[in-house]
């Protein structure tokens, strides 16, 4: 069965978006977050165009693939332009949208689950054929957590403070503890991989 996890860029105050983030703004004015997709000389194998530095290619692709589905939550969806005509933020996997409001049609490899979210990662899971599920919204983490659902995070951290937008984790009930499995510092971030645990 795979693994849940969470594989987001965060500035170092903890934001994953700049100010004013929405559709048609895209993540807001934190585009410093996404400066490392391409300031390397060594192309993704998974994401086309992205050119990275060595120690963030490896461990970028790596990550990437080992989807099998993504989950996100309505904000992010909206922010990001609802992925293109059916797209999702994995240019192989399936998109689930958690929301508990109505959406717009549905295209492609997209589909809306309002049932919360262990439904979404249940349906996920029945998609990614054995792969992992990738968690894409800092509200949607935040509940997964929340619900015991995720084993990983990983915090692509960039060396920027953005002093707003819209923050990684949101408030949780009790302390989450992880356990780092992984530090790679690379040009303009470090990649940092942990583990959950329960």
């Amino acid at each position: 069965m795979g693994k849940v996890f969470s594989a987001l860029a965060v500035s170092v105050d903890g934001y994953i978006t700049g100010r004013d983030p929405g559709p048609g703004r895209g993540l807001g004015d934190g585009g410093a977050l996404f400066d490392w997709y391409f300031n390397g000389d060594v192309p993704s194998r998974v994401f086309d165009g992205f050119r990275l530095s060595e120690p963030s290619a490896r461990f970028f692709d790596a990550v990437a693939g080992r989807v099998g589905a993504c989950i996100a939550g309505r904000h992010t969806y909206e922010d990001s332009d609802r992925f293109g005509d059916g797209g999702s933020p994995h240019p192989a996997a399936p998109l689930f949208v958690l929301s508990h409001r109505p959406a717009p049609q549905m295209t492609g490899r997209q589909r809306l689950i309002t049932t919360g979210p262990a439904d979404a990662v249940a349906a996920a899971r029945d998609a990614a054929e054995g792969k992992d599920i990738a968690l894409t919204g800092g509200v949607l983490v935040t509940e997964a957590l929340k619900a015991g659902l995720v084993d990983e995070l990983i915090l692509h951290q960039v060396p920027v403070l953005l002093g707003a937008g819209r923050p990684y984790f949101h408030s949780l009930p009790e302390h989450v503890r992880l356990r780092l499995l992984e530090a790679v510092p690379a040009p303009g971030v470090t990649h940092l991989h942990y583990e959950v645990v329960r």
